[in-house]
This record gives C-alpha cells, structure tokens and sequence, in this order.
C-alpha cells in the first residue's frame, strides 16, 4: 500500500512510497553507466534501421539507406569461390578421368571436390563413404557389375543403370524364371548357386541336378562357374556378395521374381567437372581396378 517517501533509516536511501507487509520499497536507481549503454543501444537500434532493411512494407520491404542484403553478399561470395577455383575445375572438366589420377594435385582436388558430391547426390542411397546398403551396392569393395576401372564407372555416372530417360543407359535384365521353372527347380538351382560360394553343400542328386539347371538357363550370363559377366552386368554369384541377400529364401525370390535396381542417369543434371571428380572419388574408396 502506498505511503509517504522517507529516507530509511538503515540504509540513508529514499523509500518509493510503497510498502508491503511492513517491508518498504527502496528506490534504487540503475548505474548511470548502465543507463547509458541502454540509451546509446536504443540509438544505435534506430541508426540500424534507418541504414539496413528489416521494416515490412506490405509485400515488399524496406531496403535501408545503405541497400545491404545477404543474399547479394552470399552471390558475390560464392562468384569469388568460383573465381578462384575456375582454372582447377576447367581443368578437371578437360582432363581425361585416368590421367586426372596420374597428376597428384589435381587428384586431391578432385576427391575432395568428389566427396561433397557424393554426400549431396549419392550417399542417400549408397551410403557415406559407398559403404552400401541393402538393394544398394557397396562402392569401395572389389565387386563390380560393370566394371570398377575409372572410364566404367564414369560411364555408369554419366548414363546410369536402366534409366528411363538415358538411350546410353547400362541395361541387363534378369528373366523372371518363376515364369520359366517350376517351384522345385527353382529351389535345386538357389540352393546350387549357394554352392558356388560354399554357402552351402547340398547332396550330390541336387548339386548336378542344380547344375544342369544353371547351365541350361543362368550360364550365358553369370558364366559357367557363375563368376558373372561385366558385359551384361550380371553378379559374380561365387564371392558371397549380395546384392538382396544371400540366404536360401532371398536368393529363391531373387531367381523366381527378380528385382532389378535403377540408378539416375547423372550425365546432364551434373556439369562434366562433377561427374569426373565423382569418378575419380568413387574410384579412390578402396574398389578401383
């Protein structure tokens, strides 16, 4: 409740009026020094707004008196990065894939240029660093469909894997033998093919029945020992790297309704620069030949 200002008597400071319970309210001011960085920010906030945008007007915006925006300073920021990095890229852009791995510097540059793409493009689905995933390839193991030398994997980056929009696109395509074999034959030749890797040691009957199934039907792609064939992309089926599994029922499925993956055709959404950096990048993971 209000009362009269005093002067306290234990501290010698004026009491505001106020009292509550007994207890009197000291009026204690703020520092001067503190009340003058609160004035001078207030002022500054002013000359802020006057020289800077930030008040709506409507559907547009008050630009300040100085005309400063970010994303000009951003544009020309970046034309700087690219000012200094152009004769590089030019030259990546230029320079034959293999001879890029021949030249030290600009092999460095271009894995590293490689890598911030790969994680922008391609790691969503082969994951960081090429480990791969399921339905997905590894890229930094040996094991390669279309070959792992560097001109092959630019020819898949540039035209991908059964792209719909890419005449030059790699192809290959697995016969659905559920169409083609009966449920039985279908299990002897998986149950053969497990055997390729030593995944498996099936009885001698369905071993040579398994493979004669092979050969009459699987050999002219993955060769006769299933050792595959780069020419039509088919999988080494001897090494125990799988693709969608390598169980039993997995490669079962596989054989009688097979899935066939699709890769994005990079040639055309990415300039030449990229696509060789992402080369010479997945060439370097530890797969190269």
């Amino acid at each position: 409740m209000p009362t009269k200002i005093e002067k306290d008597t234990a501290t010698g400071r004026m009491t505001t009026g106020h009292e509550w319970d007994g207890i009197k309210e000291l009026n204690t001011p703020l520092p001067k020094w503190w009340l003058y960085v609160f004035y001078a920010c207030i002022a500054f906030s002013a000359v802020w707004v006057v020289l800077y945008p930030g008040i709506p007007l409507g559907t547009t915006y008050f630009k300040g008196v100085l005309g400063y925006s970010t994303r000009v300073e951003h544009a020309e920021n970046l034309a700087a990065v690219e000012a200094g990095r152009a004769d590089i890229l030019a030259k990546i852009r230029t320079t034959d894939v293999a001879d890029i791995l021949k030249d030290p510097e600009t092999a460095t540059y271009a894995v590293a240029g490689g890598r911030v793409a790969f994680a922008e493009n391609c790691a969503a689905c082969h994951a960081a660093g090429g480990a791969g995933q399921a339905g997905y390839p590894a890229l930094g193991d040996d094991d390669w469909l279309w070959g792992g030398d560097i001109h092959a994997i630019r020819q898949t980056l540039l035209h991908g894997i059964r792209s719909a929009t890419d005449a030059d696109t790699r192809t290959s395509q697995m016969p659905a033998f559920g169409e083609i074999l009966d449920r039985n034959q279908i299990q002897t030749v998986a149950t053969y093919v497990l055997s390729l890797s030593g995944a498996a040691d099936p009885a001698p009957a369905v071993k040579t029945e398994g493979a004669q199934i092979f050969a009459d039907n699987c050999a002219s792609c993955h060769g006769e020992t299933g050792h595959g064939g780069r020419d039509f992309g088919a999988p080494n089926l001897a090494d125990q790297v799988w693709l969608y599994g390598g169980s039993l029922e997995q490669i079962t499925a596989q054989v009688a309704q097979p899935r066939h993956g699709v890769m994005p055709n990079w040639g055309g959404r990415l300039d030449d620069a990229t696509i060789n950096m992402l080369a010479v990048y997945v060439h370097s993971l530890g797969g190269g030949e």
